[in-house]
């Protein structure tokens, strides 16, 4: 190992170094100290998502990702508009290098943690700006008076700074959690913004047009109030003529979205605990025994994100090569209604491919143009949404496998890895020479099996639960995100309290004092 060259990625260490950051504590933190940063992070990460952009035009401006937008964990035309989307893009693209060898750094080593951790910082500075720049000059529209302020080119900049700033806080604020708090800031803020979606979609009491009075036609738009609403004001004939498709269909959130989020999170919370136990045992200890759990969520919801993830950004290049000056001259690909057709002012596909690998948003949105097209036409065919149903569930599906066996070889939990990992510890399967070959044969009958059941369950449950529709527009994966955070959040905090009452545990967790 001493005669390897370090990587390369050495002489860039030092451009990160320079970055602000958040400095490591030097001894233990205590558990309630831990949970006041926690407290005090996520109510400035909600301040800051109320924080709108300074001279930004919200009625001519567009959010490409809206219907992404609960995953990215930002606030449209605020300066958590690009939310965690240039940190988490950032992260996959150096986790996966260095998973796949391509740079070339041991993360259990200090000096080469550290390295990652600098260039990291520089990677996500890079994709602020990769992802600010074009939807400035192509969606955020600046104001007239803030153009006259500082020019065409200088307001684009100044939204660019703003836009800078609160994507490199909530950058710091992830430093702030993982070091001094607990669990991960980005998973946090994750499930903060889906639970905010659920929550103001179930109990919002304002009229879905708050410009208009409150009536039957413009009910309150949470799922609750809306049926408490219309109970109330409805007599049972006009109950059965529109009151119930009102309560339970009717957008935004129906009683259907809430039941589907309801049941969704019961049916992960169940599959998160469900898991394989393979016995081992200590070779120079006898009667040392233990179980390596093989969760059926193997890859847990990490395929679902990378799909995601590239859903969106072919939904953003055809949007551009549909509506951008330059790209829509482009020859077949430039505003081409077979690859993507768009509605003024709308960032949804309404035809083409894009559409068919776009997401339903509910049960309105295909079911009810299946099965009553002449009441519920949303201008496709039986067959057309029919096709777009089982496209995108197949895409959903087909993507999160691939991404499932992808991610698992790539992150050290394939077959190999972790025969290695056990051997390592000292540990073997009763039965079995401890040699990691004869390991690898006996994980080979679980591991790939569950990588690929894992990938296609966490694919199909997201494409499930965004065809029931959500409350809130959390999205299914969103959902499923939030119900594996608050489950490893809820580990975290028994972990951090059992090492609070035993100090013995710190090392056994990995804790550093």
């Amino acid at each position: 190992m001493d005669d390897e060259q370090p990587s390369l990625l050495y002489k860039v260490k030092p451009l990160g170094d320079r970055l602000p950051a958040v400095k490591r504590p030097e001894g233990h933190v205590a558990f309630r100290t831990k949970m006041m940063w926690v407290i005090v992070i996520l109510v400035l990460y909600f301040v800051m998502s109320n924080v709108y952009i300074w001279g930004l035009d919200q009625t001519e401006s567009l959010d490409i990702f809206a219907q992404y937008r609960t995953i990215m964990a930002g606030a449209s035309g605020t300066i958590l508009q690009l939310g965690i989307g240039p940190i988490v893009t950032a992260s996959i693209i150096m986790q996966l290098f260095v998973g796949a060898k391509i740079i070339k750094l041991d993360l259990s080593n200090k000096k080469d943690k550290a390295c990652y951790q600098s260039v990291l910082k520089l990677l996500v500075i890079i994709m602020i700006f990769v992802e600010a720049i074009p939807q400035v000059y192509g969606y955020l529209v600046p104001s007239d008076t803030f153009v006259d302020m500082f020019g065409s080119a200088g307001s684009k900049l100044m939204i660019i700074l703003q836009l800078f700033v609160g994507s490199y806080l909530i950058f710091l604020f992830d430093e702030v959690i993982s070091k001094w708090g607990i669990g991960s800031g980005i998973s946090l803020f994750i499930a903060a913004g889906v639970a905010q979606a659920i929550f103001t979609g179930t109990l919002n009491w304002y009229a879905v047009d708050d410009s208009a009075a409150t009536s039957l036609s413009n009910p309150p738009a949470g799922t609750i109030p809306k049926a408490i609403y219309v109970l109330m004001n409805t007599n049972s004939s006009d109950m059965m003529n529109g009151g119930y498709e009102t309560i339970f269909l009717g957008q935004p959130n129906p009683m259907v979205a809430l039941v589907g989020t309801v049941v969704i999170f019961l049916v992960v919370v169940y599959l998160e605990s469900s898991r394989i136990e393979l016995p081992i045992s200590h070779g120079n200890a006898r009667g040392a025994r233990g179980k390596y759990p093989i969760k059926l969520m193997y890859s847990s919801n990490i395929p679902v994100i990378l799909m995601s993830a590239l859903l969106a950004n072919i939904s953003m290049i055809c949007l551009l090569f549909y509506t951008n000056g330059f790209l829509s001259s482009i020859p077949f690909l430039g505003a081409n209604d077979s690859i993507g057709y768009y509605e003024s002012g709308s960032t949804t596909a309404s035809a083409g491919m894009a559409w068919y690998l776009s997401t339903p948003q509910g049960l309105t949105d295909w079911l009810l143009p299946i099965l009553n097209p002449s009441s519920y036409g949303n201008g496709h065919s039986v067959l057309q949404n029919l096709c777009h149903v089982g496209i995108y569930v197949g895409v959903m599906v087909l993507g999160s496998i691939m991404f499932a066996k992808f991610w698992v070889e790539t992150t050290n939990l394939g077959s190999e890895s972790v025969a290695k990992n056990i051997q390592r510890s000292g540990m073997q399967i009763p039965g079995f020479r401890r040699e990691p070959r004869v390991l690898k044969r006996v994980l080979d009958r679980y591991i790939p099996t569950i990588t690929v059941l894992s990938g296609a369950l966490v694919g199909l449950l997201a494409a499930v639960a965004d065809m029931i529709g959500t409350v809130g527009n959390a999205t299914g994966t969103g959902l499923l995100l939030t119900v594996g955070i608050i489950i490893r959040f809820y580990e975290a905090l028994g972990r951090e309290q059992m090492m609070e009452m035993n100090p013995m545990m710190r090392g056994f967790f990995g804790s550093e004092d």
